[in-house]
C-alpha cells in the first residue's frame, strides 16, 4: 500500500450482528478492525441488455444461495482471484418504480467483507474511489420462458428484443438451481448491476442446440418477411400490417406453401421482361443480335 493506512478507508460500520454473520464463514475469529464491509447491488428483476430478466421468486432464491459465495474478477474461476465474500443478502422492493415487464421494481442487495490486509489495500481503495463498481453474478436457472407465448427454453419463434402486438419479447428466468459466484466486471449485462446466466451444465451439445435453435428462429423470421413481401406484390389491396401479424402464428410448412402461391401470383402480375431480342430473318448472327 506504499505506507497508506488502511484505516483511511473505513467502509461501513461493522455491527455485532455483521461480525457474527462474518465469523460464521471465517475459520478464525475476526474482529471489526480486521474486516472491510461494503454493499452491492447483485441483480434485479428488470429486463437486461440480453433481453432476459429474473422473476421475483428467482431473486428470493438467489438471495438464499449467494450467502457465503466468493467475489472474483471477470468470472475467472480461480482461487487466486477470490477477493471478498457475501455474508448477508436482502431483496429490496421499490414498488413505485415499474419494470419493462410492468411489475414493481426489486433488486438483490448484498453485504460483503474482505480482510484489511496489505494485499487487499489497492482493491479497497478502488472500491472507495468508485473504480471497482459494476458487478455481475454467475448462477444456474432451470427455465427460460418467452414473455409473448410462454414457450420454454427457446422453443418458439419469437425473437428477444422484438416487439409483438405492442409487447416487448424477453426471456423470464425461473427456477434458480444454483449460485456460483459474483464478479467485478467492466460491462454488466444488467444495466443496474449485471448478470451472467448459465442454463445448467454448459455442455458442448447444449451450446450446439442453442446455436441451431437461434439459426432456426432467424430462418423463420426471414421466411415470414419474404411471404409478407410476396403477398403485397400479389395483392396491393392487402393490409400488410394485419397480414404480418397473422404470419407470426404460422410455422414453416404453411409459410412455404404461401410463399409458393404468392410467388406465382406475383409473377403473373409482374411478368419478367424478355432480355434478348429475337433475331429477324436475314440478320447476321453477330454481337448485335444479342442486345440486352
Amino acid at each position: 500500500m506504499g505506507g497508506t493506512d488502511l484505516e483511511d478507508w473505513k467502509g461501513l460500520p461493522v455491527t455485532e450482528e455483521d461480525l457474527a454473520l462474518i465469523n460464521e464463514l471465517a475459520k478464525a475469529e475476526l474482529t471489526a478492525e480486521q474486516v472491510y464491509v461494503f454493499t452491492l447491488r447483485l441483480c434485479d428483476n428488470e429486463v437486461d441488455r440480453d433481453f432476459e430478466r429474473f422473476d421475483n421468486e428467482a431473486l428470493e432464491r438467489l438471495g438464499e444461495l449467494f450467502v457465503g459465495k466468493s467475489g472474483i474478477f471477470d468470472h475467472q474461476w480461480s482461487a487466486r482471484g477470490q477477493t471478498a465474500r457475501l455474508y448477508r443478502t436482502e431483496v429490496v422492493r421499490e414498488p413505485a418504480l415499474r419494470t419493462k415487464a410492468g411489475e414493481g421494481y426489486c433488486w438483490l442487495k448484498g453485504w460483503a467483507y474482505l480482510l484489511r490486509t496489505e494485499k487487499n489495500g489497492d482493491l479497497i481503495a478502488e472500491i472507495e474511489g468508485g473504480i471497482k463498481k459494476e458487478v455481475s453474478v454467475g448462477c444456474g436457472v432451470g427455465r427460460s420462458v418467452c414473455s409473448i407465448c410462454g414457450a420454454e427454453n427457446g422453443a418458439c419463434a419469437h425473437v428477444p428484443g422484438e416487439t409483438y402486438d405492442g409487447g416487448l419479447c424477453f426471456r423470464e428466468l425461473k427456477d434458480v438451481t444454483d449460485a456460483y459466484e459474483w464478479s467485478f466486471v467492466a460491462v454488466p449485462a444488467q444495466r443496474a448491476a449485471g448478470v451472467l446466466k448459465r442454463f445448467g451444465q454448459d455442455r458442448e451439445e447444449d451450446r450446439t442446440l442453442r446455436k441451431e435453435a437461434e439459426l432456426g428462429r432467424k430462418y423463420l423470421q426471414e421466411l415470414r418477411r419474404e411471404v409478407v413481401r410476396l403477398a403485397m406484390l400479389a395483392d396491393d389491396g392487402l393490409d400488410g400490417g394485419v397480414f404480418a401479424k397473422a404470419a407470426l402464428r404460422l410455422e414453416e410448412p404453411e409459410l412455404l406453401e404461401l410463399r409458393k402461391s404468392f410467388a406465382a401470383r406475383a409473377a403473373r402480375r409482374f411478368p419478367a421482361p424478355v432480355q434478348l431480342r429475337r433475331r429477324d430473318a436475314g440478320e447476321t448472327e453477330d454481337a448485335e443480335a444479342f442486345l440486352v
